[in-house]
């Protein structure tokens, strides 16, 4: 020790040696204790989280937004609103799944859509909808559990998609993302139509998506939003089968196709519905819920599709088509006898080139062409004094309807923010035919009602996450 009593100051070496020999001394003496306490306290921490939810079931959270400008020229005016895009509108989806044994799991999945001005739904009078729906407004597309083995496939219970949902729209490239080539209307058909004789808007509530089909869901678009018990088989050489049935109302069956062949991507799919007879289902008949004669027949859908993509070029080409065999209709009060066409026909394509031209992702540059024929295709009427009425008298029923449209467009991917920006086009033209009512049933006159052709522009950005 040093003289006079005072002390050294410590350096900084030896308040760091002295340190590390406290540390060990105390470890050393409560090595015994400390795993054991240490698992007493995450066992509280889970015992405690668990209390607030099921530890033992994973949850994934994941979605999408899309949202665009969508402009149009309907021959008498034109303007533009903001919109989700219906193609694949914004939601967010919960999937939750936990493995019981090494082939078994549970789980359950949510799907939540936000409709926030619906491009299918707007029109020239309302920017949230004919039917004066809430601008904003959140729907349940998904709720089901399941059960799944990884030999023999997945049971589904609850309310979801039927298995030909977007059976006729089989895509490889990312235009599945924002232009569905067979189900055109989501995207400005909610549109009401006009008159080309006086230039007059129609006030029958005759939209171009209700002369393609009244249903909820059109031809070419998803069945969606049925109870049902459905299965969906493990995938074999490519092949993925899936059924299911809806009580009361229908079945279906569909067959599915992707993998790589001879350096193309290809995807495809081929599916068949069958309404049950009694059933009422709107989305799948157009005249389903129109007053019957007797005992109604069942209507049916084959609908099919194929994408292919050479993987060097970039080049690809996508076609869907559908038949609806509308046997309701000929035992309806309405159409009974008078030899209505009840068959409901499109086909449509797409064909393009998608290649990396730029650094931050895939380019797709396309054309599309839709076309639609068939009898029948909603129980909408003509009433008197209508801008479609071809006397300006009476009721009329649409007959015959036939709808063309071509376009295309240019999308630009972004990997490093999962995004796609886009920019599309559609000319929209078509043939309506009605038919007056005696008595309430279409055997008057037969008159054409001409209609002006519609212009539309959709440019917007969908992300993921």
């Amino acid at each position: 020790m040093p003289t006079g009593g005072r002390s050294r100051p410590v350096t900084l070496h030896a308040l760091a040696a002295l340190i590390l020999a406290g540390t060990s001394t105390v470890a050393a003496a409560v090595e015994p204790h400390c795993c054991a306490d240490l698992e007493r306290r995450v066992a509280e921490l889970e015992a405690m989280v668990a209390s607030k939810g099921n530890h033992r079931v994973t949850l994934e959270i994941s979605g999408v937004v899309n949202n665009a400008v969508m402009a149009w020229d309907d021959g008498g005016e034109q303007n533009a609103y903001v919109v989700t895009n219906d193609n694949q509108r914004s939601r967010f989806s919960f999937v939750g799944k936990a493995a019981i044994d090494a082939l078994w799991e549970a789980g359950y999945a949510i799907d939540v859509g936000i409709r926030t001005a619906n491009s299918k739904l707007v029109n020239q009078v309302a920017d949230g909808g004919f039917d004066g729906r809430l601008p904003t407004r959140f729907d349940l597309r998904s709720s089901v559990w399941f059960l799944r083995n990884k030999r023999y496939g997945t049971v589904f219970t609850g309310t979801t998609f039927a298995a030909t949902d977007r059976i006729a729209n089989s895509n490889v490239t990312q235009t599945g993302a924002f232009d569905h080539y067979a189900a055109p209307e989501n995207a400005g058909l909610g549109m009401f139509l006009r008159s080309a004789s006086d230039g007059r808007l129609t006030g029958s509530l005759l939209n171009w998506r209700r002369i393609i089909g009244a249903g909820g869901d059109q031809p070419g678009e998803s069945q969606r939003g049925f109870s049902l018990l459905k299965y969906v088989s493990p995938t074999w050489n490519g092949f993925t089968l899936a059924a299911d049935w809806v009580v009361t109302d229908f079945w279906d069956v569909a067959l599915r196709y992707r993998k790589e062949v001879a350096g193309f991507d290809i995807g495809a799919g081929i599916g068949y519905l069958q309404l049950t007879p009694g059933s009422r289902t709107r989305s799948v008949c157009p005249v389903a819920f129109l007053m019957f004669t007797g005992e109604e027949t069942a209507c049916s859908q084959l609908r099919g599709s194929v994408s292919a993509k050479h993987l060097d070029s970039g080049l690809f080409v996508n076609f869907g088509a559908n038949v609806t065999g509308d046997g309701l209709v000929q035992e309806t009060t309405r159409y009974r006898d008078t030899g209505v066409d009840d068959r409901q026909i499109f086909f449509s394509g797409q064909a393009g080139v998608e290649r990396p031209f730029l650094p931050l992702g895939q380019t797709t540059i396309y054309g599309d062409y839709y076309t639609y024929d068939g009898g029948a295709s909603t129980p909408l009427l003509v009433g008197p004094g209508d801008a479609l009425n071809p006397t300006g008298l009476g009721q009329w029923a649409v007959w015959q309807s036939e709808v063309e449209i071509w376009g295309g467009g240019i999308a630009q991917g972004i990997d490093s923010a999962a995004m796609i920006l886009y920019l599309t086009y559609r000319h929209v033209s078509g043939d309506l035919t009605l038919r007056q009512l005696n008595g309430g049933v279409a055997t008057g006159a037969i008159a054409g009602a001409p209609i002006d052709d519609l212009q539309l522009l959709l440019s917007g950005a969908v992300i993921h996450f």
